[in-house]
């Protein structure tokens, strides 16, 4: 038997970039190598993702719509109200999804919203789904306090390489970012991070964003590669597009480098043929969103999602209490009915 892929630390920017080099059937072949040696390569985990605060964020962050310097007509809302949450977290569950995600636009959370944000992480666990939230940057105390009330995941992501990063985002530092991966890590939560694609980085740049991750002290448990979408607006809304093939290759370095982790295939998916998206669950993808919205931008519909799985042969992975059987047949009864699934953000 085939020994597993080494977890490491310690890539240098010269092995990372020799990745990147190899030829594109090598890589592939590489990336599902590793793949199979730490997961079922047909299995995809699920997850859905709910904006429960809307716009107005401090920080500029050139590609996000909900960034309070820019103007893109998107409608600002207050914190959602929890029964408003738990009625969105059943009709995830209900269309398959195994984890809940809800993400607010603000540089942090405040004093006054976390015992709702709190609340929200202890109702939607009673449902028998995982929990992840992405609420800005977190100081100890406050990671402290998410982790007690039983958050699994949270998501802060790195968006690309140190070098590049002022192009992108100078209202929080590099270094704030990382000190947040560390106050999640440090209170006991799983972590989500990664970055974005196709916002004028380099190729070297990709390689340092994957070096900053694979090289943190832990791999985050999940590691989303979105490639941006592009929002009138917003400073990037004419960004030339990032070719499907540097976008791949991305997917299968990060599955080689970070052998254990999730790789979600996040926002951008709308724009991908689904070829293009079989192609990264073979390069190593195997996490995506459910919904016809990520936080504000569009993502492809339940439906569709579960019409491309039943052609490629994929099963959602299953992470929630109920039994395959029970799970399967809700699955396919989405399939079967072809009805419009539940809008997790009315933007």
């Amino acid at each position: 038997m085939q020994a597993k892929a080494a977890v490491r630390h310690d890539w240098t920017q010269q092995e990372v970039r020799a990745l990147f080099e190899l030829p594109f059937n090598d890589l592939l072949f590489q990336a599902q190598t590793v793949h199979r040696q730490h997961f079922n390569p047909n299995e995809v985990q699920v997850s859905t993702l709910l904006s429960i605060k809307t716009g107005a964020c401090p920080e500029d962050c050139k590609y996000c719509p909900q960034s309070g310097h820019y103007n893109t007509g998107l409608e600002k809302e207050r914190l959602m109200q929890v029964d408003k949450v738990l009625e969105k977290a059943r009709a995830a569950k209900a269309a398959g999804s195994t984890r809940f995600c809800m993400g607010a636009a603000w540089k942090h959370p405040a004093e006054k919203d976390m015992p709702y944000v709190t609340e929200m992480v202890r109702e939607v666990k009673k449902l028998g789904l995982e929990t992840c939230m992405t609420l800005g940057m977190l100081d100890e105390d406050k990671a402290g306090r998410l982790a007690e009330a039983g958050l699994d995941y949270y998501n802060h992501n790195l968006d690309t390489s140190p070098e590049y990063y002022d192009k992108i985002i100078t209202t929080r530092t590099y270094q704030d970012r990382l000190d947040t991966l560390h106050h999640v890590r440090e209170s006991g939560m799983k972590v989500c991070s990664g970055g974005i694609l196709g916002m004028g980085e380099t190729a070297t740049d990709r390689i340092g964003l994957l070096s900053q991750l694979a090289n943190l002290p832990h791999h985050p448990e999940s590691v989303p590669i979105n490639m941006l979408v592009k929002v009138k607006g917003t400073p990037l809304e004419n960004a030339e597009d990032l070719d499907h093939l540097d976008f791949i290759r991305t997917i299968a370095v990060a599955r080689i480098m970070m052998p254990e982790s999730h790789v979600r295939l996040s926002a951008g998916r709308e724009s991908m043929s689904d070829e293009m998206q079989a192609m990264t669950f073979f390069a190593g993808a195997n996490s995506i969103f459910y919904g016809e919205c990520l936080l504000t931008t569009p993502n492809p519909d339940t439906n569709s999602d579960l019409q491309l799985f039943k052609r490629l042969g994929i099963n959602p992975e299953q992470r929630i209490s109920e039994s395959d059987e029970t799970q399967q047949e809700q699955l396919m009864q989405q399939v079967q009915t072809n009805q419009d699934s539940p809008r997790f953000y009315p933007a």
